[in-house]
């Protein structure tokens, strides 16, 4: 297939941006959708990238942008509302993606990608988030005349992630013991170079059509182990102590009114379902994730957040 003309919703957020200077490189011409693109100009360096701003929410406007491309890929996700009903869930992964669907229906492109999310259930996920991420997927696969393909990863880590760079920064505030919810959580880690692989590899190959990969690192933590691995990456001595879950839960609810939410009520729900692969999809892709083992403590030595576009500048010179 020859395939040039991709359109991105979401594509300017921390996997987009990785996303976007993979398939720039690649020679793809790309089409960024954002509701505020002077947030984002930093990627308008990149020679095949527009970036298109707008009410994504708007029908029409959705149609226009899809119209014309050969490939949409939808990696719109939140992890907290503004509200505690699920609406604002509703809204940003359900309502979206159907109309995306039906952009792309209306517009004759077949070819959609979706990033959902490890253990997304419509009917059994405990929280607003992973529930929502399930009943977009079923959308995706209901759709007709849609050849869809759909990722669930574990947590993503890399440079300028909100994962791993916010556990630092508690870190290296000056307290020895560090609080931690649902401490026994057990995550899968999954590097977003990884996941990006995974997109690139399967954005025109017509075997990964109607298919889910499930895409996890090659380690398993406990969430523990995740704030020791950052520390001793940091050089610093923190104690762990577990919040019981009575506690996490007044704790969860007190931080669902504070701006900016750290810590919510819908993420300790997501936090009661381990986020680990039952088939790594990236053994079927072809694909052998990074360790976060090794790869951590080097990304916590970096300072610079530009490097994928420094890297672009220097494979294009």
């Amino acid at each position: 297939m020859n395939i040039r003309n991709i359109c991105l919703f979401g594509g300017t957020g921390f996997v987009g941006g990785h996303l976007t200077t993979r398939l720039a490189n690649e020679g793809w011409r790309v089409r960024l959708v954002t509701r505020n693109a002077e947030r984002h100009r930093a990627l308008k360096v990149l020679p095949t990238v527009s970036i298109v701003q707008g009410d994504v929410y708007n029908s029409e406007f959705i149609r226009d942008q899809v119209s014309g491309c050969d490939v949409v890929v939808n990696l719109v996700g939140i992890l907290n509302e503004r509200g505690r009903d699920g609406k604002g869930f509703e809204r940003a992964h359900v309502e979206l993606t159907g109309k995306i669907v039906a952009a792309c229906q209306q517009t004759g492109v077949r070819r959609l990608l979706y990033m959902s999310s490890l253990k997304a259930d419509a009917k059994e996920g405990p929280s607003h988030y992973l529930r929502t991420k399930g009943e977009a997927e079923s959308i995706v696969r209901r759709a007709q005349d849609i050849d869809g393909t759909i990722f669930q990863p574990s947590v993503i880590f890399g440079p300028d992630d909100s994962f791993v760079n916010r556990f630092a920064a508690l870190l290296r505030m000056p307290l020895y013991l560090f609080p931690l919810p649902r401490a026994n959580a057990r995550v899968q880690p999954v590097y977003v170079g990884d996941v990006v692989v995974a997109y690139a590899r399967s954005v025109d190959d017509p075997g990964t059509y109607g298919k889910t990969f499930q895409l996890g690192g090659p380690e398993v933590y406990s969430l523990r182990e995740v704030i020791a691995l950052i520390s001793d990456s940091l050089g610093l001595r923190r104690r762990v102590v577990g919040i019981p879950d009575g506690l996490a839960r007044i704790q969860a609810f007190i931080m669902d009114f504070i701006p900016g939410k750290p810590f919510s009520t819908d993420n300790f729900r997501s936090l009661t379902i381990n986020s680990i692969c039952d088939t790594n999809g990236f053994e079927k892709l072809g694909i052998k994730p990074v360790s976060s083992a090794l790869l951590i403590p080097r990304l916590l030595g970096r300072t610079s957040s530009r490097s994928r576009l420094d890297e672009y500048r220097r494979t294009t010179v």
